[in-house]
């Protein structure tokens, strides 16, 4: 399923698969506890990390640990910019030469994991927020534009108290995945499900800890993750 700006937001809505994504940049406190989630259900997640994330010494072991474990490593652009207006969509605040190089200074943090391009043809926006220039911008680079699929707030799991109206904790989140799966009538199938890594240590109900859980719900609902290459190659 493609949106109108282009990119790809969810997978085959009639197979009972989801691809776990989790977004990183500043962050990155939930790695370890992630990382031993997945291998408990012996599961393999999606991490798009910016190449502020890439280049940190402090997280090139998670890192490499992630790879091993053979996870999907991609890009979230180098210094997290943000690519359009949040009111006018369509007014970029790049020139198509800053997206270029920003884009190709990711991979090139992502070389040094031995992750090369042609391992990372899916590229997940900064913000995930974009417009149709962004998208064909993408495509010249060789590459596919991604976002999460709509629906739950799993995404406001990096929140904090002090955004006010916009916080949203873990109890809300989950529930608001679980109860767009018991609504909807494809359920969760060919879900692009987006978490983050880590998030600012203002945020102290931490999604993470609740990750076991909603695996465990999901997997008793008969779904199988997979990486998202794998999601959306068998779609083609």
């Amino acid at each position: 399923m493609v949106d109108s700006h282009g990119a790809i937001i969810r997978g085959d809505t009639t197979v009972r698969q989801i691809a776990l994504i989790f977004t990183g940049d500043e962050f990155a406190d939930g790695g370890e506890v992630i990382s031993h989630v997945l291998k408990k259900h012996q599961v393999k997640a999606s991490f798009f990390l910016t190449g502020r994330f890439y280049r940190n010494p402090a997280f090139r072991a998670l890192i490499r640990g992630l790879k091993k474990e053979g996870h999907y490593l991609g890009a979230h652009s180098d210094e997290h910019l943000l690519y359009c207006d949040w009111t006018k969509r369509d007014s970029l605040l790049v020139t198509r030469e800053q997206f270029r190089e920003d884009l190709r200074k990711n991979y090139q943090r992502m070389e040094a994991f031995g992750v090369k391009k042609k391992d990372a043809p899916y590229f997940l926006p900064p913000y995930e927020w974009y417009n149709r220039s962004i998208s064909n911008w993408t495509s010249e680079e060789g590459l596919q534009l991604v976002n999460f699929s709509p629906g739950t707030r799993s995404a406001a799991d990096y929140t904090y108290p002090e955004m006010g109206n916009r916080y949203m904790d873990s109890e809300t989140v989950l529930q608001s995945i679980m109860g767009y799966e018991a609504k909807d009538r494809n359920g969760l199938n060919g879900f692009m499900l987006l978490l983050h890594i880590g998030t600012d240590p203002r945020r102290t109900d931490k999604f993470y800890h609740r990750l076991d859980e909603m695996l465990t719900k999901l997997k008793e609902k008969n779904y199988r993750f997979v990486r998202l290459d794998e999601l959306l190659e068998q779609e083609k």
